[in-house]
């Protein structure tokens, strides 16, 4: 190997595992977002309860997850926030 694909590959191997320490810091966001938008859908489905989807309302779900649901539902419900 040349001294340029030995670079290449260091360069390679730090590029992926920064995307795999990335992905590890955000998967705990990720489960709440989709554990907290599947609230979200089970209301809209069961209650009839609609919720416009924007990127605030992802981002208080990811933070929140199901208690953040709640309080968007809530808050759409009341017609404070988040009304389609």
């Amino acid at each position: 190997m040349t001294g340029l694909e030995l670079l290449v590959l260091i360069l390679v191997l730090v590029l992926v595992l920064g995307a795999a320490q990335l992905i590890a810091v955000a998967r705990p966001f990720i489960i709440n977002a989709v554990g907290g938008l599947v609230v979200l859908y089970l209301a809209q489905v069961g209650f009839g309860v609609t919720v416009a989807v924007s990127p605030l309302t992802i981002l208080i779900v990811a933070i929140g997850g199901v208690p953040g649901s709640v309080l968007v539902l809530a808050l759409s419900l009341f017609g404070i926030a988040f009304v389609p």
